[in-house]
């Protein structure tokens, strides 16, 4: 991907080139973006559209305080709230649940004596051990159908920070969430996702 500069000034310019590669770069984590926020695909594919409307008629107000992709994915996020609501799918992200405890058993963790004290036991045993097994199309079903199930904050923001790679300070701005919120909604959707496998791998491996 080119540089922010040549990018804004492909933009400007109206270069059929820059708008190509933009579309090839981030419409596909742009519509799964969208898609947490709004009822249907054909829904989300109108916020892409519209964002990139908003992208052509304000690119000449653009200042470069932020990443160009960090400017579009905000548009996109503000399109696809005002349309959310619209469809009343949007959950205000002030709306976490009081603590009501660890959202993963301690005992899951490894203990201050251990070389890696704080990180995951590696239960169950079968998780999967090479590439294809990971990429195979029944796990990809998986990990998507545990995603689905979550609430729509979480899916936001584990779109965003481990399918899309965005950084934790990009999705608090472009969420307007603290880094606190961040960081409970990221890991209480990743804990999820994580039980969802573990099922699915203890299943497969007492069928087996």
């Amino acid at each position: 991907m080119p540089s922010d500069d040549v990018l804004v000034a492909g933009l400007r310019a109206g270069d059929e080139e820059t708008f190509a590669c933009l579309l090839n770069g981030w419409s596909g984590s742009m519509l799964r973006l969208a898609r947490t926020f709004v009822s249907t695909a054909a829904s989300a594919e109108e916020v892409v559209q519209d964002t990139w409307l908003a992208v052509f008629q304000g690119i000449g107000r653009f200042e470069g305080r932020s990443s160009l992709q960090t400017w579009v994915y905000r548009i996109l996020v503000n399109v696809a709230r005002r349309r959310g609501t619209h469809e009343q799918r949007t959950v205000p992200w002030t709306s976490l649940l009081p603590d009501e405890g660890p959202t993963v058993d301690p005992s899951r963790f490894r203990g201050a004596e251990d070389p890696y004290p704080g990180g995951w036991r590696a239960f169950p045993e079968r998780w999967p051990t090479t590439e294809n097994e990971v990429l195979a199309h029944e796990v990809r079903a998986t990990v998507a159908a545990a995603i689905e199930k979550l609430p729509p904050r979480q899916q936001v923001v584990l779109t965003l920070r481990d399918i899309d790679g965005q950084s934790a300070d990009d999705v608090c701005v472009l969420l307007g969430i603290s880094t606190a919120n961040q960081r409970v909604i990221l890991h209480r959707a990743r804990a999820a996702v994580r039980g969802h496998l573990e099922r699915y791998f203890t299943t497969a491996g007492a069928e087996s």
